[in-house]
């Protein structure tokens, strides 16, 4: 039986003028900030504990504990920091959550950052987005205008500046204190941790790095409670997220459901797999996440359940191949872009993903061996928790769950002397 959708940050996303703050003002939008100011910081940052919100960006660390070790008292500048920048591959619900409700965001973050004690916050988003920069520069724009923002607001006392910063598309940026140093105004390098961002982060500053997708959550929960958030989902993985479908399924697209889900309910939602086709592999949270088989069609999507079968949850990224695609070459494509996002700080990242791609190369061309598979596990062994920052973790991945569940489907390559699929059978970006 499928189990039921549950439309919370996506239920009015089909309204013409869901981005404006008219429209989300008609459907309840602003109702959960002055409930929130009303309460104290503290209490703010226990509702969203006891909810067990965790991070949507990807790690699923707990919101309301991030928000906890913040210091108080330190007579420092607090700052939030929402990264936006959103580049991991098969992850497309933050964009389109912005474009559709950007006033959801911005009422999440005032409430987080009147929680955190904070008067400054930064929205760093891709600067490719243009689209998505102009409409959230026209919801902050709309929000000081009506005084949820700026000086006094709602005539509380608490201030509270919001900047929209473009990013220069690199995918490091997306690590959280690479996006600081790059909102500081350098190039965007992973630092050294400790110091972490909530002692010194933006600025030398205590900083709270949260997804999009987290903050915009934060509205619901102080509106309907904490109970009400936490009786969703799984044990252990609360709540309800954002499942972004591509690839051969029918319909691809957006679903938000309950964390626990499974990809067979999701899939008979999205009308399955594109006919005349089975599903092959899929990625459960991007194609940093390792890959899953149809063997796992039955599985929980949550925290736990995915990372018993070796995989991550991450971004929720479901990546649908089927059975005309060469895991090889996806796993190429993959790497090579691991390998152009290396910011090359360090030698594990930059060589590593180096030697990778040329060794996949020529077993996708038929000129590789079986030692070259065992040379490729070895590589990644070898960039695995030596990398400075999760890029270096993120990008054996591919790669690695490939040969573990097609390793004879590699080495049929060499025995035909090429890839055994036909290319016009698959996907174009694949080739």
């Amino acid at each position: 039986m499928t189990a039921p959708l549950t439309p919370v940050l996506t239920a009015h996303w089909d309204e013409p003028d869901s981005f404006t703050l008219a429209g989300y003002r008609r459907v309840g939008g602003y109702q959960a900030l002055p409930k929130a100011l009303a309460m104290q910081p503290d209490d703010v940052i226990a509702t969203v504990k006891n909810a067990v919100l965790r991070g949507r960006g990807g790690a699923g660390f707990p919101t309301g504990v991030k928000w906890s070790f913040i210091p108080q008292g330190d007579g420092k500048p607090h700052y939030l920091t929402v990264n936006a920048d959103e580049s991991e591959p098969g992850t497309c619900k933050d964009i389109p959550l912005m474009m559709a409700t950007p006033h959801t965001l911005i009422e999440g973050i005032v409430i987080a950052c009147y929680a955190i004690r904070a008067s400054h916050a930064f929205i760093y988003v891709r600067g490719e987005v243009l689209h998505v920069v102009r409409r959230l520069q026209l919801a902050v724009a709309e929000a000081y205008e009506a005084g949820y923002l700026g000086k006094n607001i709602l005539g509380t006392g608490f201030t509270l500046d919001v900047v929209v910063h473009a990013g220069a598309g690199a995918y490091i940026c997306g690590e959280e204190t690479a996006l600081l140093t790059s909102l500081e105004g350098y190039r965007g390098l992973p630092r050294n941790r400790p110091p972490f961002p909530a002692v010194e982060g933006l600025y030398a500053s205590p900083t709270v790095i949260n997804n999009v997708e987290s903050i915009a959550s934060v509205p619901s929960i102080i509106n309907d409670g904490a109970d009400w958030f936490a009786g969703l989902g799984t044990e252990k993985s609360k709540g309800f997220g954002i499942f972004s479908l591509s690839g051969h399924v029918t319909h691809p697209g957006q679903y938000e459901a309950p964390l626990g889900i499974t990809l067979r309910e999701l899939l008979d939602m999205a009308g399955g797999i594109r006919a005349g086709h089975r599903l092959k592999f899929w990625t459960p949270g991007g194609s940093s996440t390792p890959i899953l088989t149809d063997k796992h069609l039955d599985m929980p999507l949550d925290f736990e359940s995915v990372a018993a079968a070796g995989s991550l949850l991450g971004t929720r990224a479901l990546q649908i191949f089927d059975d005309s695609t060469c895991a090889l070459r996806v796993a190429l494509r993959w790497t090579e872009f691991y390998q152009h996002e290396s910011c090359g700080k360090c030698t594990p990242c930059r060589e590593g993903t180096y030697w990778m791609v040329r060794t996949i190369q020529r077993l996708e061309d038929g000129t590789g061996s079986e030692e070259d598979v065992d040379k490729l596990l070895d590589i990644g062994e070898n960039i695995i928790g030596r990398a400075f920052c999760a890029l270096g973790d993120a990008a054996p991945a591919p790669i690695m769950s490939v040969i573990q569940y097609f390793r004879d489907e590699i080495m049929q390559h060499q025995k035909e002397g090429g890839c055994p699929f036909d290319p016009t059978a698959s996907t174009a970006w694949a080739r």
